[in-house]
């Protein structure tokens, strides 16, 4: 009798072991009769992806069993979307730590770098790193770093941020706007939205509504668009890359009674300029970039100049040098394991261009001698110009030139943001997550993208400089009294404009020749450079009237001397010395004649008293 009752036992058992197995079977491989993919909920709703076919609350939580949307919703991660911050270590973090402990310290992220640079332009910085939501971790030499949530900094530059940057970052789901939807943390860059964020899958229970992803697809390998959906606004990175300028907002109707050619965030419309050569070349954001310029290397930096890896050098070379490369010597090696997303994948002994910072690209390799660089998305293979041995790039005293300086077609300038902050009304704390008194509204002067003003960058390098940002302040208080009125900050102990070193991304095959670069006057930092032949001062039309200022210019000359009126505001960054502007202009004593980068008369230093004394200049010049 007790064998018999074990028998029954165990084949009881067996059964019931046999049934959850085949419910959890059908239930993970989509089963339409029961859960979340049940015909009259999510059925037709697309796995995420061929790693992602397990059950839907792996990721989402919630109760699956249950019909009643209120109680199957009740206890879901996040929302709509388990990639938030909130929850990411309960999500996606269970399966990829490695990567959300390299994301969660990133500037993407923290935008320390972001906060640190809005304080210091509102003369608030006391020296307090802030991030996001609160972080911790090492920097670069391997200190230990805890930065506080930027709801913790009172000064007004940390509402600011609070209430106007955060909304394109990846910290906050911004769910409005044309062409600027996107989820948060790890959705932001790996799920692709709309122009109008809704969904267009094969679920009927949301199809069409929003805010969606476009669909229930991980995408590996970000788009352009994903990049578009924030970095359209402040520098214009993502719009000069594809060739577009959003300089005309007067929505002036130019096809079918529609604004354009095409519409951005803000309801912005933008025309067509010339697109950056890589861009031309069929080139992604992400076929530049490393994953460690975004995602980050597990190190928390304080400026992103420190995160990013990617220098022109590195895949063109220099003037002296090929770039440098090292082999795949492990099965295990970064490229081989990044490239496994990729349409060319890399593999053991491959030899591998490397980054700025030593480090394999993932789909930058030298093959039999020449350089080629594969598009990660579509496998392009495009064969990549190295510049060593070139006349043009030997140019004495051209060494701590950026490539990107002669180079750029454009650069992105935006004069007099004037913002106002009014008390007397309320706006959206996106940290906090709350409506509090205070709104900020801005208006600008006027925009151009070229010529630009040139200065120091933080590698020490002559870069493009743009305002950043020339901040007029105009302040309402609580009951309605302009406490401010276009008030100027100080920077180092004056009131000054600022401006930063910056790389347009609109990158061009022909650079800026010679005789402009060296005989405008914006290059060297003096606007319009409008001259007067009687008393030799150098100026500009537009000018701050309380403040006596240019705006377009980092220095004028009255009476003979040189005012400075405006500052490089970045680490280890600065304006051209005088000795520096004085190289720079008298190089047009030979440019006028040798307008090209010869060797025989550019690869060296040149001695002016010497050349224009000799047997051929002297007589030319008499």
């Amino acid at each position: 009798m007790r064998k018999k009752l074990i028998y029954m036992s165990a084949v009881i058992l067996f059964v019931l072991c046999v049934s959850v197995t085949v419910y959890l079977g059908f239930f993970r491989n989509g089963d339409v009769s029961r859960g979340c993919m049940a015909s009259n909920c999510h059925s037709g709703i697309e796995y995420p992806s061929e790693n992602h076919k397990i059950a839907c609350e792996e990721c989402h939580g919630g109760d699956p069993l249950s019909a009643d949307k209120a109680v199957a919703h009740a206890k879901m991660l996040g929302g709509r979307n388990p990639g938030d911050p909130a929850v990411w270590e309960k999500t996606c973090g269970k399966c990829h730590q490695y990567q959300l402990e390299r994301v969660s310290g990133t500037l993407m992220y923290t935008a320390t770098g972001m906060i640190k640079n809005s304080q210091q332009a509102w003369d608030d910085y006391k020296g307090k790193l802030y991030s996001t939501g609160g972080a911790e971790g090492y920097d670069e030499n391997g200190k230990p770093q805890k930065r506080p949530s930027v709801a913790e900094l009172d000064e007004l530059s940390g509402e600011l941020y609070r209430k106007f940057c955060s909304a394109c970052h990846v910290g906050y789901d911004k769910l409005e706007g044309y062409r600027a939807h996107h989820s948060s943390g790890c959705s932001a860059c790996h799920f692709n939205h709309s122009d109008e964020g809704t969904y267009a899958g094969g679920d009927k229970t949301i199809h069409g509504k929003g805010p969606y992803p476009e669909k229930h697809v991980i995408s590996a390998l970000p788009s352009n668009d994903v990049c578009l959906t924030c970095h359209n606004r402040s520098g214009r990175l993502a719009l000069s890359y594809e060739g577009y300028y959003d300089g005309n907002n007067s929505l002036v109707p130019t096809k079918d009674g529609y604004p354009g050619p095409d519409l951005v965030d803000g309801v912005r419309n933008v025309r067509h300029m010339e697109a950056d050569i890589h861009f031309g070349f069929g080139m992604d954001c992400i076929d530049c970039h490393t994953s460690r310029d975004m995602m980050g290397d597990g190190y928390m930096y304080e400026n992103m100049y420190q995160q990013i890896e990617t220098a022109c050098e590195d895949c063109h070379g220099t003037e002296k040098a090929l770039p440098k490369t090292m082999r795949i010597t492990k099965e295990n090696s970064t490229p081989v394991r990044e490239s496994q997303n990729y349409k060319v994948r890399m593999s053991y002994g491959d030899e591998m261009v490397l980054t700025s910072k030593g480090r394999m690209y993932s789909n930058v390799r030298k093959e039999n001698g020449k350089f080629y660089l594969y598009t990660k998305r579509e496998g392009k293979r495009l064969e990549i110009k190295t510049v060593k041995g070139t006349q043009d790039h030997g140019v004495s005293g051209h060494g701590r030139m950026e490539c990107y300086t002669c180079h750029s077609n454009t650069v992105a300038q935006c004069y007099g943001c004037h913002t106002t902050y009014d008390k007397t009304e309320k706006m959206t704390d996106l940290i906090k997550g709350q409506d509090t008194p205070g709104a900020f509204s801005e208006t600008e002067d006027f925009r151009t993208l070229f010529p630009f003003q040139l200065g120091l960058n933080q590698r020490g390098k002559i870069s493009p400089v743009t305002p950043g940002c020339q901040t007029f302040l105009t302040y309402i208080d609580e009951k309605g009294n302009k406490v401010l009125d276009d008030h100027v900050f100080n920077y180092r102990g004056e009131k000054k404009f600022k401006f930063a070193p910056f790389f347009s991304h609109n990158t061009g095959k022909k650079a800026v020749s010679c005789e402009t670069c060296h005989s405008k006057l914006a290059f060297a930092g003096f606007g319009q450079g409008l001259v007067s032949v009687t008393k030799g001062n150098i100026g500009s039309s537009y000018m701050c009237d309380k403040c006596e200022k240019p705006l377009d210019s980092l220095y004028s000359i009255k009476d003979g001397k040189i005012n400075v009126t405006s500052d490089v505001v970045r680490d280890h960054s600065r304006l051209l010395n005088t000795g520096e502007l004085a190289a720079m202009l008298r190089a047009n004593t030979c440019i006028m004649c040798h307008e090209k980068g010869e060797g025989r008369i550019y690869g060296g230093r040149i001695s002016y008293d010497a050349v224009l004394s000799d047997p051929v200049h002297k007589p030319l010049l008499h």
